[in-house]
């Protein structure tokens, strides 16, 4: 069964998550004409995706409240939305400014942003947005568009589509044996494990020590749990805390997305030395760097990212993907007390014993020894290598030739305005990608802040490919009449 309407212009989004759901509704804000959206969504509740969905309360947002407008073009947005929350109405905005909120609560926000032109009722909306519970397994080209073939059988026929999957699951780690599964291993940290808890006094060993295993010893601690805990990290560095900077208006310099790599890294290390010389912290040089990101990314070469990624990537990503300073001091606390240990090593292999799952780490060239747990959560991150990914949509779009790997085998290779560029190096005619899914072209695209400027970005250019007129964003309506219509195929 094809789902079409000839009428319309239809527009499909792969992926609720956050990269999805404000496309879809900055589409609705600024569509001068009639369209249909169709926001294919299966796993997560709409608009909330994985990093949202948490329920926990302790799981909070990595960056304070005023940097967490899902709007590009209203940027305080979100701390306005949250002073309508009576838990906050009291708070003083320049404290309220500073907060790092639930993740839970940054979910409701999302969810409310869709919601807020959720009006099924009123005739002849100009927009309309169809939530579709289903998972997308192919995209197949046609004439003037694409056919998204459902898991369900059913058939979306779109003018353009947009590849908005979000991160994808950790990969497989090594095993005597491919595709190791234990009942007291968690492949994916990012689905319920709670089911899988052994008894409360038992060690865990977390796989990494990032912004995942974060989240995951916050929940055992919401759990009581009392056993040891173990992170295995092939560098051993825990995420930094965020702090309150300084003005430095001495960094970046003119034309610091011009500089190659070594000259880039010199600058950086001067400008830490001066910072720590004024008894501040260096990690602010990162933070003003941050706005010049992806233009000093394009800038280098090849063999130049490449260096970066093996020589600075792991430093790098601990200073700029900072967490809320009582999280990191629950981490010291947890350290200093001996409930949580850091270990440096490379993980070479899986194994069970019995009840309980073995892990082999390597400290140094032939130094080996297995850590023995009653569960196992593998915690560090996002599979690396985009060709090694196992969404079935994905798989498929690599193995018919429909989307090509960038060179550094992060995600797909894509145009200035985010159209996806073909194994011949052709552009696209319906395809688009947006978010993680580009990491290796723009490197820094994880972050809401620069996520709602690509989901600005990405709603001007579907509805100016698919407008006879271009049109400027200045020019667009602020808030047209949309109607959303959530149904189940």
């Amino acid at each position: 069964m094809a789902i079409t309407r000839s009428t319309v212009k239809t527009i499909a989004i792969i992926g609720g998550g956050f990269s999805g759901t404000i496309t879809a509704v900055n589409l609705a804000r600024f569509s001068e004409s009639p369209l249909r959206v169709c926001l294919i969504n299966r796993g997560y509740p709409v608009g909330r995706g994985v990093a949202y969905s948490t329920r926990q309360v302790e799981h909070l947002l990595n960056v304070a409240a005023r940097n967490m407008s899902a709007l590009a073009d209203h940027p305080h947005h979100f701390v306005e939305w949250l002073q309508t929350r009576s838990e906050y109405a009291e708070v003083p905005e320049a404290e309220l400014r500073e907060t790092y909120v639930p993740r839970r609560v940054f979910g409701d926000y999302l969810r409310g942003l869709l919601l807020r032109y959720w009006r099924p009722t009123e005739a002849g909306a100009r927009v309309r947005i169809e939530i579709v519970d289903d998972e997308a397994v192919d995209i197949l080209p046609r004439e003037h568009g694409a056919d998204v073939l459902l898991a369900g059988g059913t058939t979306i026929e779109a003018d353009k589509v947009l590849l908005a999957t979000g991160n994808q699951p950790p990969a497989e780690m090594p095993t005597a044996a491919a595709g190791f599964h234990h009942p007291r291993y968690v492949e994916n940290p990012w689905q319920d494990w709670s089911s899988r808890l052994p008894d409360k006094s038992e060690p865990v060993v977390l796989l990494g020590a990032g912004l995942t295993m974060v989240d995951a010893f916050l929940t055992l601690q919401a759990h009581g749990w009392q056993g040891p805990l173990t992170a295995v990290s092939r560098h051993g560095i825990l995420p930094l805390s965020h702090f309150r900077g300084i003005e430095y208006a001495d960094f970046p310099p003119p034309g610091v997305a011009t500089l190659r790599l070594k000259e880039l890294v010199e600058l950086v290390e001067e400008h830490c030395g001066r910072l720590r010389g004024l008894g501040a912290n260096p990690a602010i040089v990162v933070d003003k760097l941050r706005p010049h990101t992806q233009r000093v990314w394009q800038n280098l070469s090849l063999d130049e990212k490449r260096e970066f990624c093996r020589l600075h990537a792991a430093r790098w990503n601990v200073t700029r993907h900072r967490i809320a300073q009582q999280i990191h001091q629950r981490l010291s606390t947890a350290i200093a007390d001996g409930a949580l240990r850091v270990v440096k090593g490379s993980i070479c292999g899986l194994h069970g014993t019995g009840q309980g799952v073995g892990v082999v780490v390597e400290h140094a060239p032939g130094r080996q020894r297995t850590i023995e747990a009653g569960l196992v959560i593998n915690c560090t991150g996002p599979c690396a290598s985009f060709s090694a990914v196992a969404a079935p949509l994905l798989q498929k779009l690599l193995g018919s030739g429909r989307v090509q790997v960038d060179a550094l085998d992060m995600g797909v290779e894509i145009e200035a305005d985010f159209a996806v560029v073909e194994p011949d190096g052709s552009r696209s005619s319906c395809l688009y990608a947006m978010g993680p899914l580009v990491k290796g072209v723009l490197w820094e695209t994880t972050a809401v802040p620069e996520l709602r400027s690509q989901a600005f970005r990405v709603a001007q250019v579907l509805l100016d490919e698919l407008s006879a007129d271009q049109r400027a964003v200045e020019a667009w309506p602020i808030q047209p009449e949309v109607e959303v219509l959530e149904y189940c195929i």
